[in-house]
């Protein structure tokens, strides 16, 4: 504990006029705890409310395609919320927009334990992801406060690990809470997870974004600053490429226990087993990342290796469940190309991320605004695809995934253009884009830094 008050003190003093220094700077155990436990409250929110579905639909007395609205407007509102929040960020600080956010998420949640019509838990749900947007793009954004080029790569990846624990972890929570009590006990677990997260937040967590790089201009003001990261090509091609990556992985949660338990006959408790083992297989190739690769390999050539993995992972799914190598080549080469392609994630998330923060040091909060909703759109127009062709076939699943694959590899070489990089180092091809070029995975020291090395 004492350590993560002295972080946070060096934290502090480097939000101050000394800013840049904050990028420099390790923010302690307790900070990285809050900022992961920030980042894993989507899975939460989605995946402990899972094994309740059938409950809620039998106890509200609505259709099951109705209780599905509820995912999908908790889904849109942590996307389109985004939008808002990372601008809002930008001009108000961190602390502000995030305390607000988490406090009406607690308010929502709690209603929703006692929403009496389905109609009512749609309505909340909708403003439960809108508020819990806030964590998520200021997390980020948090994370471009306090750190550049490779630390912010590898603290992307120390993310990865607390908030790749949660999809695990959130369906076992939400199963033996039902054991317990009903539905509605879930989302009053879900509620004391958030008035945790926002007391931490208000007693550990201090601003990180120094009044002199802060926004004065509102709604007209962010929308500019958005056009002006949108018009950054090589920005936008990261952005692009993550969302694609995120939209194969979600075609993977949409199809997987369709695909695993009623095509190929395994067990539930198979499923959950090999779900498990493929959420390790991202964590461990993430930290491999964050600890081994990162500063040593540029963050361009780990990006695209494992965009390669991916694209190559999903022609293999292709060719087998296409019948290619024959009707019965049953579920362990296909689980074996699901964990390849799973794993491979673990480098193209955190890298994709921090290649776009890179390119802006003066919006933090609305480049992490466009990257979430970006990631969250594409991935929920891509998930329901996957049940096109019906449920007799894991065709689909394959299909979308290599075309989310390949997309994501055309963004990368068609607008990040990697190659360019070394030539224009130094010089951004847009107002937004105003801090230097990736070169390497790595920043020019700071001013400060010449003089002292000289």
């Amino acid at each position: 504990m004492a350590e993560a008050r002295q972080a946070e003190g060096r934290i502090l003093g480097a939000a101050g006029p000394g800013g840049p220094a904050a990028r420099r700077v390790a923010t302690g155990t307790l900070v990285t705890l809050i900022l992961g436990g920030l980042t894993a409250m989507p899975p939460l929110s989605m995946d402990m409310y899972l094994p309740a579905l059938p409950e809620v639909t039998n106890a509200l007395h609505a259709p099951a395609a109705t209780i599905q609205l509820t995912l999908t407007a908790c889904l849109m509102g942590m996307a389109l919320g985004q939008l808002v929040v990372g601008p809002m960020s930008d001009k108000w600080g961190r602390r502000r927009p995030l305390l607000v956010g988490l406090l009406v998420y607690v308010l929502a949640t709690a209603i929703c334990a006692l929403a009496p019509t389905a109609e009512l838990l749609i309505a909340f749900r909708l403003l439960q992801g809108l508020a819990g947007a806030a964590a998520i793009v200021i997390a980020r954004a948090v994370v471009r406060d306090l750190y550049d080029g490779v630390e912010m790569a590898k603290f992307f990846s120390t993310l990865m690990l607390i908030s790749g624990v949660a999809p695990i972890v959130a369906p076992l929570i939400g199963g033996q809470v039902l054991r317990l009590t009903d539905w509605r006990g879930i989302f009053v677990v879900l509620t004391v997870i958030g008035v945790a997260l926002t007391l931490l937040v208000w007693r550990r967590l201090p601003e990180t974004l120094a009044p002199a790089d802060r926004h004065d201009g509102g709604t007209v003001e962010a929308l500019r600053t958005m056009r002006g990261l949108l018009a950054d090509r090589v920005f936008t091609g990261y952005m692009v490429a993550g969302g694609f990556a995120f939209a194969a992985l979600f075609a993977y949660i949409s199809a997987s226990p369709f695909v695993i338990q009623e095509i190929y006959g395994a067990s539930p408790q198979t499923f959950s087993l090999l779900f498990g083992v493929n959420s390790v297989g991202l964590i461990i190739v993430g930290q491999i990342n964050g600890k081994l690769l990162v500063g040593r390999v540029s963050l361009d050539k780990a990006l695209g290796f494992g965009l390669a993995v991916i694209t190559l992972a999903a022609a293999a799914l292709l060719l087998m469940t296409s019948g290619v190598f024959g009707d019965d080549i049953g579920l362990v080469p296909i689980a074996v190309g699901l964990f390849v392609l799973m794993s491979a994630m673990g480098l193209a998330m955190p890298n994709t991320n921090a290649l776009a923060l890179m390119r802006t040091r003066h919006a933090a909060g609305s480049a992490s605004a466009l990257l979430g909703t970006s990631s969250f759109l594409i991935g929920a127009i891509a998930s329901p695809l996957v049940g096109i062709a019906g449920e007799h076939t894991a065709v689909p699943m394959a299909v979308v995934q290599l075309v989310c694959a390949l997309a994501a590899v055309g963004c990368f070489m068609g607008l990040c253009r990697p190659w360019q990089q070394n030539q224009n180092a130094g010089a951004p091809e847009s107002p937004a884009a105003t801090s230097p070029l990736p070169d390497q995975g790595t920043t020019p020291p700071l001013p400060e830094q010449r003089k002292t090395d000289r």
